[in-house]
């Protein structure tokens, strides 16, 4: 019988450059909640009452993107479909299409009616076509599942478009997470964030203009979703790329407009000025080994299962640290490619993060000799245990 622990392997990594006098600056947000994320290293760069459920507002109109894209993709539905509009969908007011019962509206107009316009109608439009029940309701109910299953931990929705309602609420991680995965799982559909202006039909000429104040800056933003509510305050789920790095912020419980606008651009050119990315291995790579347990090799080589970026602030006092964690000895076999160990990495001023590392090669069980072997090893730690209790 083997005794498990876990186990931590230091690694010693000289990364040029990157070393300097001071530290970085955190930033002071007036968000009420704020989380910042760099997606290309997966490190946070700030956060704030990051997993408080709040009233979401219109950013929640994200989720219902998200199941209407899953949708298109699983072939239920399709960009040139045109849906009813219900008596339901068109009482909505605020942002609008002004949607009524006698219209019969395609799926990528509801899209971009969401996206540009924060259209309240085209989110119930496409709720009461994708329920299970035929209303808004029932949507929202599916909307809080398929939420959790994809790692949304502290959400609830009571509707499709964030509408004023007891206990509708997201937390500013969770709006992050599922502004990340829009980005990842829909590629061929992100672009429609960015679209400046939309005009649908030619009824709401005086709501034709997306409310993200980032987009045209020049700073690289593309996206991502404004809310505003009396309750929640104004908010906005937003993302930047710039030579090839990708930043995702939501800030929530903003004042004003222009605190929202003048926050967002902030935070932007920030996370940008104030940290720096450099590539340190790529997928495949060898990073360390593990002990195996009655194997045909008593150890197993760590790979990476992606390529690995690491953020740091362009002020910092010290290096990255790297460690390699994991239970083991790890019981043989061990099959290529099996999720084993963990690459923790440490930055000053910022979170850890962690990155998966694979078995880089198959590890049979051992022979006859290997468990005679491993028995005496066993027997031998035995006695030692025994002896030190002794004393």
């Amino acid at each position: 019988m083997r005794t498990l622990s876990k186990i931590k392997i230091f690694i010693s990594v000289l990364l040029l450059g990157i070393c300097s006098s001071s530290l970085a600056y955190s930033f002071d947000t007036k968000a009420r909640a704020a989380y910042v994320i760099d997606q290309t290293s997966g490190t946070i760069l700030l956060s704030k009452n990051t997993d408080l459920p709040l009233p979401p507002a219109s950013m929640s109109k994200l989720m219902t993107l998200y199941m209407t894209f899953e949708f298109i993709k699983a072939g239920r539905l399709s960009l040139d479909e045109k849906l009813p509009v219900s008596v339901n969908a068109a009482n909505y007011t605020g942002s609008t299409m002004f949607l009524d019962p006698t219209d019969r509206v395609a799926v990528i107009d509801l899209i971009r009616g969401i996206i540009v316009l924060s259209g309240n109608d085209a989110c119930a439009v496409l709720a009461e076509a994708l329920s299970p029940d035929g209303t808004e309701a029932g949507f929202a109910k599916i909307m809080t599942e398929r939420g959790k299953q994809i790692g949304l931990k502290n959400s609830t929705f009571k509707n499709s478009n964030g509408w004023p309602a007891d206990g509708h609420q997201m937390s500013v991680r969770d709006l992050g997470i599922l502004a990340g995965r829009l980005i990842s799982d829909f590629p061929e559909y992100y672009p429609m964030f960015a679209e400046q202006t939309y005009e649908f039909d030619g009824r709401a000429p005086a709501n034709n203009r997306n409310r993200n104040p980032l987009l045209g800056l020049g700073i690289g933003a593309d996206g991502l979703k404004t809310g505003h509510t009396q309750e929640a305050g104004y908010g906005l789920v937003g993302s930047a790329k710039q030579d090839g790095r990708r930043i995702i912020f939501v800030l929530s419980g903003l004042g004003s407009q222009e605190d929202r606008a003048q926050e967002a651009e902030s935070i932007v050119k920030w996370a940008f000025r104030q940290f720096i990315t450099e590539k340190f291995a790529i997928s495949g790579s060898e990073v360390g080994k593990a002990k195996v347990w009655n194997g045909s090799s008593r150890e197993v080589s760590l790979v990476l299962e992606n390529d690995l970026n690491v953020m740091f602030p362009v002020l910092s006092s010290s290096k990255p640290s790297f460690s390699v964690e994991y239970i083991g000895p790890i019981k043989a076999p061990v099959k290529k490619g099996d999720k084993i160990a963990e690459l923790v990495i440490k930055s000053e001023n910022l979170p850890e993060t962690r990155h998966s590392l694979l078995a880089g090669d198959n590890i049979s069980e051992g022979g006859f000799f290997v468990q005679v072997r491993t028995a005496g090893q066993y027997l031998m730690n035995m006695l030692f245990t025994e002896t030190e209790g002794s004393f």
